[in-house]
């Protein structure tokens, strides 16, 4: 007894590692933002389902050389594109994905994300300074691609293809989301960019409400913290008021959309409560101002508080103080003045020019007010070199002041290990940051609040894959009228097993199109078959071996009977009996079984006296029937049934085998939970075929 123990233990053990080995498995590799800030792009494959989160180009590089590394996967596999919103270093290579790969799947974006995708790609196009041959798509790739980007609203839940998804506001920018995606059961978040400082204008990132299995989160600033807001407004300020109250100019390279606005809030509402500053103009230098004006008001309910409280009495971005400008031939750069110009990191356009212009000059000022890219002229500069060189190529002296105050809605240390407590993910993979800030990250929160613990944190590179392994377990849910009583232990369950996407459900068919877009049908079979007997006979001989054998009463029709209330036996004509049933796998074999009993009636050989065949006889003759029956229904529900020693039938199911003794219904099987499938199985088998009596002659 001891050994047999030990034996189904070792057997147990080796079934659970065969279960882990052949687990399902994630993986999730970084296309570009992986130890580095640009080209964000991450890829997730899972039970066959593939996602990428965003799909963005690399600011200080060009071409090609700026995409994320496409060639690593097979576009044509992915079924979601997610963009959280519309910085180009998230977003300003999906026309070329769209247009140029062989994708096939469906992207999605919130609607304030795809207005100003458009915007920020169309001017991304003028002011690139590429050749032809380098331009990665152009006007109509970006108008095309608008076509197969379809919008979600914030907490709104879609589903393509078994990938459940939804999102929550990242704060960031207006528009950006945050991820929460679920395969199977498994939950990954993927951040994209966020703060949780809500600052003049947008809503702090909001924290899921229950925790993912992996998060995916950005390391930009590592375990850099950032001043009080109203410390960075007061320096910001300061430098701005000092520079032009001696008679110099301060340019502040920034993105487009995103903080533009929220410095442009701060430029105005100080020259409001300064009339000294009142002739010293402020220039907002995009080409966008005006479009990008219009869909920040148009999306106003989709800011804060404060904004939206302020926009019910007076347009908070209908600023006062504030002039776009167009282009640097429209500018008369006589006296101080402030410009905000784009791009961010210098590397072109009108914030390039006017660098280049006013460099040189000490009572000059340029603010860097977020994060820099390396790479980029902007971070060169923050390190306060002797010269700069300029767009002509020439070598200039860099005598203007250099601050940078970051403004940057991304997270610091503290938000981050914050986010990072309140959901507690099993999982960690940083991206978006620079490999040194991301390892001190990694480090400080390793030796922190996952101490000891059986959190994970990785910190892969580009195309370097992180492997999970998830052991899914498969539950189905009783709906409609099967989820109106709740039943007793041991009370069996019958309906229809319905599967959408990873998820199963059992329903009773009535219900199908109901809570499906299922629908159900029947199929009607009927035969004739050749017989010239007495029907009597027919009926005597079906219940020696069916526990059910029934007339059907129904005044001025031919004799019928039903057979296990499944299959109708009607005696149509001296010559033939016609068989009826609905087809499904049990009837199908009480049909078959049917059919044999009549044609064998109809080879007997008439007897001269009934003494002539023995009771011995007889009963042999129908428990071999019987036997019949019974292994055409167990090949019905399981298929592998063979007969083994001692006439044991063995019913085989995924290599498990169960041996089942036919006279006493006793199963022997190693897999407990095959065994007890078949015993119920032969045991309501048994409750339909009659056993042979020995007076059956």
């Amino acid at each position: 007894m001891a050994s047999d123990a030990v034996e189904r233990q070792a057997v147990k053990r080796e079934l659970e590692t065969a279960a882990a080995r052949d687990g399902d498995r994630m993986v999730i590799t970084p296309l570009g933002a992986g130890s580095e800030v640009g080209r964000s792009c991450v890829y997730m494959s899972y039970k066959g389902k593939t996602v990428m989160f965003d799909c963005g180009i690399h600011p200080a590089y060009s071409g090609m050389s700026a995409l994320p590394y496409f060639d690593d996967i097979d576009p044509s596999t992915i079924d979601v594109l997610l963009v959280t919103h519309f910085h180009l270093d998230h977003a300003a290579s999906l026309p070329y994905f769209l247009e140029k790969t062989t994708f096939r799947g469906r992207v999605f974006m919130t609607h304030a994300t795809k207005a100003i995708y458009r915007l920020l790609l169309s001017d991304y196009v003028k002011v690139s300074k590429v050749s032809v041959e380098d331009m990665l798509y152009d006007e109509q790739d970006i108008m095309r691609s608008m076509d197969k980007i379809e919008v979600i609203d914030f907490h709104q839940t879609l589903e393509v293809n078994g990938i459940r998804f939804w999102c929550y506001t990242a704060g960031h920018v207006l528009g950006a989301a945050m991820f929460m995606v679920d395969v199977a059961g498994v939950r990954v978040l993927y951040t994209g960019d966020y703060s949780c400082e809500e600052d003049r204008h947008l809503r702090a990132a909001e924290t899921p409400e229950f925790s993912p299995d992996v998060c995916i989160i950005e390391s930009t600033y590592g375990v850099q913290l950032h001043q009080p807001r109203l410390v960075r407004e007061k320096r910001f300020t300061d430098v701005v008021h000092g520079t032009v109250a001696q008679g110099g100019r301060v340019l502040i390279p920034a993105f487009s959309l995103g903080r533009a606005q929220e410095l442009l809030l701060i430029l105005d509402e100080y020259w409001a409560a300064h009339p000294e500053l009142h002739n010293i103009p402020i220039y907002y230098a995009s080409p966008l101002a005006k479009r990008c004006m219009a869909v920040y008001q148009t999306y106003i309910n989709a800011m804060n508080e404060r904004i939206r409280s302020q926009f019910s009495s007076s347009n908070p971005f209908d600023f006062k103080h504030i002039s776009p400008l167009k282009s640097i031939d429209n500018f008369d750069d006589v006296g101080p003045a402030v410009v905000m110009a784009s791009p961010s990191g210098l590397q072109s356009g009108l914030s390039r020019q006017l660098f280049d212009r006013w460099c040189a000059d000490r009572r000059n000022a340029c603010v860097i007010p977020g994060y820099v890219v390396e790479g980029t002229l902007a971070k060169a500069i923050i390190n306060e070199p002797k010269e700069v060189t300029l767009m002509n190529g020439l070598v200039a002296p860099l005598h203007m002041q250099v601050h940078y105050i970051s403004f940057s809605a991304h997270a610091d240390f503290a938000q981050t290990s914050a986010f990072l407590k309140e959901l507690m993910p099993p999982t960690i993979i940083l991206v978006h940051g620079e490999a040194n800030e991301m390892e001190r990250l990694r480090a400080k929160l390793a030796g922190g609040q996952f101490a000891g613990g059986s959190t994970k944190i990785f910190t892969p590179k580009n195309c370097q894959s992180v492997e999970m392994q998830f052991s899914s377990q498969k539950m189905a849910k009783a709906i409609g009228r099967l989820a109106a009583r709740t039943p007793e232990p041991e009370d069996p369950v019958s309906g229809l097993l319905v599967k959408k996407g990873f998820t199963y459900q059992i329903m009773a068919p009535d219900d199908l199109h109901v809570f499906s877009q299922l629908s159900t049908a029947s199929v009607v079979q009927r035969i004739t078959v050749p017989y010239s007997g007495a029907f009597g006979v027919i009926k005597h001989r079906l219940l020696q071996i069916y526990q059910s054998v029934v007339d059907v009463v129904e005044p001025s029709s031919a004799p019928a009977i039903v057979v296990h209330g499944r299959v109708t036996v009607t005696w149509e004509s001296e010559a033939h009996v016609s068989m009826q049933w609905a087809s499904d796998p049990i009837s199908d074999m009480v049909s078959d079984s049917v059919v044999a009993v009549i044609l064998n009636i109809s080879r007997e050989v008439p007897k001269v006296t009934a003494v002539a065949e023995t009771a011995a006889e007889t009963e042999e003759q129908t428990e071999r029937m019987a036997q019949k029956v019974v292994y055409a229904l167990l090949v019905s529900l399981f298929g592998d049934v063979k007969v083994g020693d001692a006439g044991k039938l063995l019913v085989t199911v995924d290599g498990s085998v169960a041996r089942v003794d036919r006279s006493s219904g006793d199963v022997e099987c190693d897999n407990e939970g095959l065994k007890e499938r078949v015993k119920t199985v032969f045991r309501r088998i048994q409750s339909a075929v009659r056993p042979i009596p020995l007076s059956a002659a």
